[in-house]
């Protein structure tokens, strides 16, 4: 941190965002559109961020996409949803004011920056119907496919994703079976949108973030990185970073907006702030937990919820920027029939289908030898998996490549190779055998999630799409490694309904924003659901940028005020 402002600034706006991800660009954007001038900070040479990651997927509860389609939803039943799912991690006040805010995030988007979403037609919460406030299908929105030739110079400084088919959409993944039937795909679609050059998914929302910040002449400069916060009387006026090897020092007049994801390409972060011991990251390496760092001398206020475990291999060869490895998550091919996922003792301990069941799974301790009882682990698949679902970048009927998984030609010799009890194993085959004959998983209800059998299942498997025997040899098994949440760790800044950063003596911290994985997720507490992190970003970015420009949104009091009459 700074306190001595220095006496020549070298870039000056209202509104400074630190990333180029979702809640970054929102910001921006929302305080350009404002009356407030704003330009874009990234550590990297792409922007798009941790959103041009992920699979695109943003949830609205009580959004008026699913409303013109005739579902029946409200943010009520969204607040409820959240609240029974939470574990008592969440902060009322948070979960409403995203709750609220979202579905206007996202309609101010559309007529903003011309942003195209729809339903992802029936695609259902995690928890549906077991939980009361969850729905069948209408919360979980995408973009239509974004030209990315209308970027112009930024088309190819724009970030597409390593883990995903990002030319098509989830209509075109779900109407051509599924990831389970990737082989037997129509790619013509595919071929044409890479030809031309339309993102989907992630990278297509970003792009249109991205788009919204090109035509309205706010500058984005790559390659920076911060490293102080500058600070006067009191409040955050500027920053320091570094470009092409020299110190920039950079004015923010209303606020400076601090959007980098979270930090788990930091290693020691990772260890202190997290529960996981080493985990692999599927993220860019520059996700290293700037905003602790900055947000941190300045006297914020951090809070934690559970981790976002996770699952994940990588495949040799496959790297991403730097020559970083690239580790892929494991969902959905654990959830695929003729597949199940055990601990050493050869045994089951979670819903494969279902990665919330698996990732709590992985963190029970045994207090009596002080270990974790099913980590490691592995997953377990027999020849008709193998020939009929891909794993991971491996097509179906393709050999594993060297150094990835073991192969035998039994189940106690594919035991022995990967120093898994070999009785344990072949009583829980056959156990999991006869639940794929009945279609009913006794133990562990595989398949009775709709959710899990639409991402993981196979359509064609009867009679329950998550099952079938592991029964043909030869028999394959592949080590699964922990992962880091994909930018969605355990700890972030705290803060207030408007986005600004708390301290400790809980007052809002004057002329510092947070948004997005960068901001405690006190907002759904240690509920995860697919579609959550997006909707944050944009969200927080939407508040922040109003705040940051003079018009904040009094929406959370006027319910706050309604609710107490």
């Amino acid at each position: 941190m700074i306190r001595i402002v220095p006496q020549k600034w070298d870039l000056e706006a209202d509104v400074v965002a630190i990333g180029s991800g979702g809640g970054g660009l929102a910001a921006a954007i929302t305080a350009h559109d404002h009356g407030a001038s704003a330009l874009v900070l990234e550590r990297s040479g792409q922007v798009g961020g941790v959103t041009a990651y992920s699979m695109g997927e943003v949830w609205v509860p009580g959004n008026h996409l699913a409303a013109a389609l005739g579902i029946d939803d409200s943010v009520a039943n969204g607040v409820r949803y959240i609240r029974n799912l939470s574990m008592g991690y969440s902060e009322d006040a948070a979960v409403l004011n995203q709750a609220l805010h979202a579905p206007v995030a996202i309609r101010y988007f559309e007529e903003a920056i011309d942003l195209k979403m729809c339903v992802v037609r029936h695609l259902p919460d995690y928890y549906y119907p077991h939980v009361e406030g969850s729905t069948a299908e209408g919360r979980c929105l995408e973009v239509l496919p974004f030209p990315a030739q209308t970027l112009g110079e930024w088309q190819e400084k724009t970030r597409v994703s390593p883990h995903i088919p990002y030319s098509l959409t989830h209509e075109d993944i779900f109407d051509n079976g599924g990831m389970a039937n990737m082989a037997n795909w129509d790619y013509t679609v595919m071929g044409e949108r890479l030809a031309n050059d339309e993102r989907c998914a992630g990278p297509g929302l970003a792009a249109y973030f991205v788009k919204g910040v090109i035509d309205r002449g706010i500058p984005m400069h790559v390659g920076t990185c911060v490293e102080e916060l500058i600070v006067a009387d009191g409040k955050v006026v500027g920053l320091r970073a570094i470009r092409d090897g020299e110190d920039i020092y950079i004015k923010a007049n209303r606020g400076v907006v601090i959007a980098v994801s979270s930090f788990e390409r930091n290693a020691d972060y990772s260890r202190k702030l997290g529960l996981q011991i080493e985990p692999k990251s599927m993220v860019m390496p520059s996700i290293k937990g700037t905003h602790l760092r900055l947000a941190g001398e300045v006297g914020a206020q951090i809070a934690r919820v559970p981790d976002v475990s996770m699952l994940g291999f990588h495949i040799p060869g496959e790297e991403q920027e730097e020559g970083v490895p690239l580790w892929r998550g494991a969902l959905p091919f654990m959830g695929l029939p003729h597949t199940i996922v055990v601990n050493r003792r050869g045994k089951r301990f979670s819903n494969e289908a279902f990665y919330r069941s698996v990732y709590f799974g992985l963190d029970e301790i045994d207090g009596m030898t002080q270990s974790y009882k099913n980590f490691p682990c592995w997953v377990v698949m027999d020849s008709q998996g193998r020939e009929k679902y891909p794993f991971g970048s491996v097509m179906p009927g393709d050999d594993f490549p060297e150094g990835v998984g073991v192969k035998a030609q039994t189940l106690a010799e594919l035991a022995a190779r990967i120093g898994v009890d070999a009785q344990g194993l072949a009583a829980t085959v056959d156990t999991f055998n006869g639940y794929s004959e009945t279609g009913e998983d006794l133990d562990f209800q595989r398949g009775s999630y709709p959710w899990g059998a639409m991402m993981c299942g196979d359509p064609n498997q009867k009679p329950n799409p998550n099952l079938g025997p592991i029964s043909k040899a030869p028999f394959y098994a592949v080590e699964l490694h922990r992962m880091a949440g994909g930018g969605i760790t355990s700890t972030g800044i705290l803060t207030d309904e408007h986005c600004r950063a708390v301290g400790w003596d809980d007052k809002p911290i004057d002329g510092l924003y947070v948004a997005g994985n960068s901001a405690a997720r006190l907002d759904n507490g240690a509920l995860m659901q697919s579609g959550i992190t997006n909707a944050r970003g944009i969200t927080h970015g939407y508040l922040a940028g109003r705040h940051a420009a003079g018009k904040p949104s009094d929406l959370l009091q006027k319910e706050i005020d309604r609710q107490s009459l």
